[in-house]
């Protein structure tokens, strides 16, 4: 195990991104995987990928190594790095999903603090430790992903994309009145029917996840989409302590419960995590009164600024429905291609030819089960890139 020692980070032989980080000097801390879950509930860029509980489960062959960093010993962010070895044993790359995260992202030098935890990654794991490092960054709420512009200009190479990179982002600080203003005029006309039907909203505790999961196994099977997500992690979210443990929503008609959704609240970014329906869903117009509901719960009761739709997996009638909701005051933003810093020219040949072949595998995968199976298939036209991200 690695001990990154407290470190200034001096001026940069490049051209300069406008996050300078010149001079800050941060105290880096590995930390066990319950502490690091218990301090990074209080961050404004937390999220669920980030988390111990989530990832142990989620990529249980992964070695997860968590980092604190501090300034003058307030502690002002962290990352949650995973080891892949490599097959035959020939290396390793450290990977970082959704980071490096900030306590708070509304400090005068954020941007500057990010590239900060960035240069201490790339000191220890790519030239020390000699792994490819490789980071996902999240879509950005503003027109231009800077932090992925402050690691191209660090040296970062471009790397593997997902195929629908759109992120889907509700603006939540916006009265009842603003935000229904906002959702396109479809969608606010299908939330004026479901306000008709009887529909009743509530929060449910924890112990009711059952009732979601058999609600859940019925939609994915009545629906045939393919389930790409970590749906088997739920169980060990639903124990977690406040604030990183989902909330439950039910959407009920009389006695029948008809929708319900799980969504991750911590942090500055709710995110959906997983909806259900039933059958009656779709003529009571129940996922549109569910969502309506969900946006004011979490404007009122959380200190979230963005709900987080997340992406469409390529089918158009998800995108039309998110669209609709993300309305004229959200955004909708890609996330951008991985970005991968090799340090020595092994190392990045090695861990380039390991994403390759995860890529291949992968896109081989999606394509024989179009043909064999009856899950429905993406349907969206493929995704052009903004220049920038090119």
């Amino acid at each position: 195990m690695s001990v990154i020692a407290e470190q200034t980070l001096e001026p940069l032989p490049f051209a300069q991104p406008r996050a300078a980080s010149a001079g800050l000097m941060l105290g880096v801390k590995q930390v066990s995987g319950t502490e690091w879950d218990a301090i990074i509930g209080s961050f404004d860029e937390v999220c669920q990928e980030q988390m111990h509980a989530f990832a142990s489960i989620r990529w249980p062959g992964v070695r997860q190594e968590p980092l604190i960093f501090s300034r003058n010993g307030a502690v002002v962010g962290g990352v949650l790095v995973m080891i892949q070895p490599l097959p035959l044993g020939l290396g390793e790359i450290a990977v970082v999903k959704w980071a490096p995260m900030l306590a708070s992202s509304r400090q005068p030098d954020a941007d500057a603090l990010r590239l900060a935890m960035a240069e201490a990654l790339v000191a220890d794991y790519a030239e020390k430790r000699r792994m490819m490092l490789s980071v996902l960054l999240h879509a950005a709420p503003g027109d231009i992903n800077q932090g992925y512009l402050d690691l191209r200009a660090r040296g970062f190479k471009r790397g593997s994309t997902l195929l629908f990179p759109d992120r889907y982002l509700v603006k939540l600080r916006l009265s009842d009145e603003e935000q229904r203003k906002s959702f396109h005029q479809t969608w606010r006309r299908q939330l004026n029917k479901a306000d008709k039907a009887g529909l009743e909203f509530s929060r449910a505790e924890p112990d009711q996840i059952g009732a979601f999961k058999a609600l859940y196994a019925a939609m994915t099977e009545r629906k045939q989409f393919p389930d790409h997500s970590a749906y088997e992690t739920i169980d060990a979210l639903m124990t977690l302590d406040e604030p990183l443990r989902p909330e439950l929503f039910f959407v009920r008609q009389g006695n029948e419960t008809v929708a319900g959704a799980l969504i991750f609240k911590a942090g500055e970014r709710a995110v959906y995590l997983y909806g259900a329906t039933n059958d009656k869903a779709l003529p009571l117009r129940a996922g549109y009164f569910l969502h309506w509901q969900v946006i004011r719960w979490l404007r009122d009761h959380t200190r979230a600024q963005w709900y987080d739709l997340g992406g469409t997996d390529g089918f158009q009638g998800l995108h039309q429905f998110k669209t609709g909701m993300v309305g004229t005051a959200g955004i909708i933003r890609p996330v951008p291609p991985v970005l991968n810093y090799a340090g020595s020219e092994w190392s990045g040949l090695l861990g380039t030819a390991a994403f390759t072949a995860r890529d291949v595998a992968q896109h081989a995968r999606r394509h024989i089960n179009g043909l064999i199976s009856s899950k429905a298939r993406a349907d969206q036209t493929p995704y052009v890139w903004p220049e920038y991200l090119k």
